[in-house]
């Protein structure tokens, strides 16, 4: 479901510019998931906060400061208001996990079907996290699972979250 006006437990998905936007685009390529739109996945916490995964860790910020920016707003159908209120608790436990360029390489490894020993335990690994894997794993912490389809825990792009709530 898309929202205009963001809820707390609303993911909000846009674009980066620069050299980032161009790798990130670059490893969800490889994902299969083509030179997206959407590079970037972050939560909407209350008081009008962010949390975000970024390369210096994940931190929480003002929400203010994407005003202006080209942000959409989702979140699945039929979010309580409890279940929002988890996914934001959940959130707050992963302020200062690392950012990992190295999961986009996991998850193209599993995706062309590598063998490498110990992929799915890293890919699914809450120690380091793209900022797709640590919206996925606070929903998943509150226990909504956003993804029914078999897949490895941890393995999403934010492609993956658009793809599923943004049409």
């Amino acid at each position: 479901m898309k929202h205009t006006h963001p809820q707390p437990g609303d993911i909000g998905l846009t674009q980066i510019s620069g050299t980032t936007g161009r790798l990130i685009r670059f490893g969800e390529w490889i994902n299969g998931d083509g030179f997206a739109n959407y590079e970037h996945a972050f939560l909407v916490l209350p008081d009008g906060r962010l949390l975000e995964a970024e390369p210096g860790g994940a931190r929480i910020r003002p929400l203010s400061e994407y005003d202006g920016a080209q942000v959409l707003y989702v979140c699945p159908e039929r979010l309580t208001d409890q279940q929002r209120t988890h996914i934001c608790t959940a959130a707050t436990r992963y302020v200062g996990v690392p950012y990992s360029f190295l999961d986009y390489a996991a998850i193209a490894t599993h995706r062309f079907h590598l063998p490498v020993p110990g992929l799915r335990r890293y890919v699914a690994s809450t120690r380091h996290m793209i900022c797709s894997q640590l919206v996925d794993q606070c929903y998943q912490d509150a226990g909504v699972h956003l993804f029914v389809d078999g897949r490895w825990p941890g393995y999403v792009t934010p492609m993956a979250l658009y793809d599923l709530l943004g049409h």
